[in-house]
């Protein structure tokens, strides 16, 4: 895999800077803010090596609860992911929300056309608090139900953003299961996070009692 480095990626780094001052309104009050663009970092990637890199930091706000950081990284050897990041000083939230921090990372990879690709598996909270678990296999019915109708819709309408395999979000069924991708231009920065926060992050704000749900 060849090798990335910050000469190479300033150009994406540039574009994500220029779109800082945006948001992006996900549904039910959340709102993903960016923030820093080049936050430098050590740690383990998804293929369990350790190594250097940098990271675009995200702000999720949640109304009436503590912002949630969110950190898209691009490691020096290639790789790429988007997690919960744990900050210092962790406010108070419950155990659910606490065991997802730094855990269920979504990788990021080089998918057809050109495109980057990114799995929407959803996290399934445990009952007792403990750290939530991944259902990758998943009919379309409940793809929809765990991320919310109206947010998954607004992330596929978003230009040159598909989901593989295609369906009707009107008409989910829940008979057949399917591993599902969302397919995304190279330079959308907002993409990746948003399908993280949807596929992760909102079924554990679910199950905790902080999403604030809406039918509209």
């Amino acid at each position: 895999m060849e090798r990335a480095t910050a000469e190479a990626v300033m150009p994406a780094l540039n574009r994500i800077a220029r779109e800082a001052h945006r948001h992006m309104e996900l549904g039910n009050g959340l709102n993903l803010r960016a923030g820093r663009t080049y936050l430098p970092k050590q740690g383990e990637t998804c293929s369990k090596v350790f190594s250097p890199g940098f990271a675009a930091e995200w702000t999720l706000e949640i109304p009436g609860r503590p912002d949630l950081t969110i950190h898209d990284t691009r490691w020096d050897n290639g790789e790429r992911d988007v997690v919960l990041q744990q900050p210092p000083l962790l406010p108070e939230m419950p155990a659910a929300l606490v065991n997802l921090h730094g855990r269920l990372r979504a990788g990021i990879e080089p998918g057809p056309s050109g495109r980057m690709r990114i799995m929407a598996y959803l996290a399934l909270p445990s009952p007792n608090g403990r750290r939530p678990s991944l259902e990758k296999a998943l009919t379309t019915a409940a793809l929809v139900d765990g991320c919310g109708a109206r947010a998954l819709r607004m992330l596929i309408a978003r230009p040159g953003v598909t989901l593989d395999p295609p369906f009707d979000l009107r008409k989910p069924q829940d008979k057949e299961t399917f591993q599902h991708a969302i397919h995304f231009p190279e330079d959308d920065a907002e993409t990746p996070v948003a399908a993280y926060v949807l596929t992760r992050t909102v079924p554990v704000l679910r199950h905790s009692g902080w999403l604030l749900e809406s039918n509209s």
